[in-house]
């Protein structure tokens, strides 16, 4: 595996791919986070909320996004992370965590990165930026 230093401007990160989001998951967030809408862990409340079934929290996909660089942490940290939210990820999903490297400056290593769902639809996209130590 390459290390964050050896990349250059338009190299990607390895992709990583996810397990199916499953209700597990959903609940432990829930109860991590504080975030307990019901939109998020019951279907019946989904359902009255208009949605075909419960959603992921936005936020806990813009964690497993942050995954892209866990195999990087020694190196650095992440200084900057911003992102928007494009689709609604739901159980079952499998999302593909991307990277690609933008632009260097000094130790700063500004990626945009994406979580792809298995449709190929984008659930989100983003920007970080690695701060190489």
């Amino acid at each position: 595996m390459a290390t964050i230093q050896t990349l250059k401007p338009g190299d990607q990160l390895p992709t990583i791919e996810c397990p199916p989001v499953t209700r597990l998951d959903l609940i432990k967030y829930a109860g991590a986070s504080g975030d307990y809408n019901p939109i998020h862990t019951i279907d019946d409340e989904a359902r009255k909320a208009g949605l075909p079934g419960i959603i992921a929290h936005g936020m806990w996909s813009m964690g497993q996004l942050s995954r892209i660089v866990s195999p990087y942490l020694h190196e650095g940290f992440v200084k900057s992370y911003s992102v928007r939210f494009h689709a609604m990820v739901f159980l079952g999903d499998q999302l593909s965590l991307k990277a690609q490297l933008q632009e260097i400056q000094n130790d700063e290593y500004l990626f945009n990165v994406e979580a792809v769902k298995q449709t190929g639809e984008v659930a989100v996209k983003g920007t970080l930026i690695f701060k190489v130590i």
